[in-house]
C-alpha cells in the first residue's frame, strides 16, 4: 500500500490502491464527480453507472485514492476489449480540491500497473482531450495513434455516447473526433530489447580487436591460394622465355 505526502498545504496522506468490496460504498460519489466533471469541462467523459463501478471494484480492476478518512479522492477502473486484446484505463476522476498534487499520475501508473500484470501482452489505449492524461500517457510509454488502430467492438465506442461531442465521431465514421487516440504496445519493449541488444552486440564487433589465432585459418588458406597463383605465373614466364 503506498502512502505519499501531498503538500504541505493539504496535511493529509493519500492512498492509492486496486479497490476492494470496503470501497464499494463510494461508486455513487464517483459517478457524482464524473459527471460534474463532464459538465465543468464541456467535454465528454464515459458516463457509468454507480451498479458497473460496484462490477469494476468487485472484479480487481479498479483503482482508487483515498484520503486518511478513507473519503475517494481519485479513480480509474480497466477495461478490456476484444477477448483481452485490447486493454483500457478508464474513468480517470480526481477531486477539484485535489488535483495538481500528483494524485491523478499516482492512480494512472497503478492501473497501467495492474493493466500490464493481468494482460501482458495486451495493447493499453486510451481516448482523451485532457493534455495533463496525455502527458502521463506519454510518460508511461503511449504513443498518439490513429482510431482505426483501436477496438472496433461497438461497446467500446458506445461509452462515447453520453460524450457532447459524440456527433463529430458519428459523422466522420469513427475516424475523427476531438480526443486523441493513445496506444501502448507490449511488443516495443520486447523490440526495443532485441534491438538494443543487436546494437550491442554490433558495436562490439565493429570494435572488436583483430584476434589472429581466430582468423589463421582463413589466413592459411588465402598464402596457400596465393602461392598456387604465384607458381602458375612462374612457370608461364619460364614457358615464354624459353620460346
Amino acid at each position: 500500500m503506498e502512502k505519499v505526502s501531498v503538500s504541505e498545504v493539504l496535511t493529509n496522506n493519500y492512498t492509492v490502491q486496486v479497490a476492494t468490496t470496503e470501497h464499494l460504498h463510494l461508486a455513487e460519489a464517483i459517478c457524482h464527480e464524473m459527471e460534474e466533471s463532464a459538465k465543468a469541462r464541456g467535454t465528454g467523459i464515459a458516463k457509468r453507472s454507480p451498479e458497473y463501478l460496484r462490477d469494476k471494484i468487485k472484479e480487481g480492476k479498479a483503482i482508487v485514492a483515498t484520503d486518511d478518512a478513507g473519503d475517494f479522492i481519485g479513480f480509474c477502473y480497466v477495461e478490456t476489449w476484444e477477448h483481452g486484446k485490447f486493454v483500457a484505463n478508464s474513468g480517470l476522476i480526481v477531486k477539484p480540491e485535489w488535483r495538481k498534487y500528483g494524485i491523478a499520475k499516482a492512480v494512472k501508473m497503478r492501473a497501467f500497473e495492474l493493466s500490464r500484470t493481468n494482460y501482458p501482452d495486451a495493447k493499453i489505449i486510451g481516448i482523451t482531450t485532457s493534455l495533463a492524461v496525455m502527458k502521463i500517457n506519454s510518460e508511461l510509454g503511449y504513443e498518439p495513434t490513429t482510431f482505426s488502430e483501436l477496438p472496433v467492438n461497438d461497446a467500446f465506442w458506445n461509452g462515447c455516447k453520453s460524450c457532447v461531442n459524440y456527433d463529430v465521431l458519428t459523422r466522420t465514421d469513427r475516424k475523427h473526433c476531438l480526443c486523441t487516440g493513445m496506444i501502448f504496445d507490449p511488443e516495443w519493449e520486447k523490440n526495443k530489447a532485441k534491438r538494443e541488444s543487436e546494437a550491442i552486440k554490433e558495436k562490439q564487433e565493429e570494435h572488436e580487436p583483430w584476434n589472429f589465432l581466430k582468423d589463421v585459418n582463413v589466413l592459411e588458406r588465402l598464402k596457400s591460394i596465393k602461392e598456387k597463383m604465384f607458381l602458375k605465373m612462374q612457370a608461364k614466364r619460364a614457358e615464354r622465355q624459353a620460346v
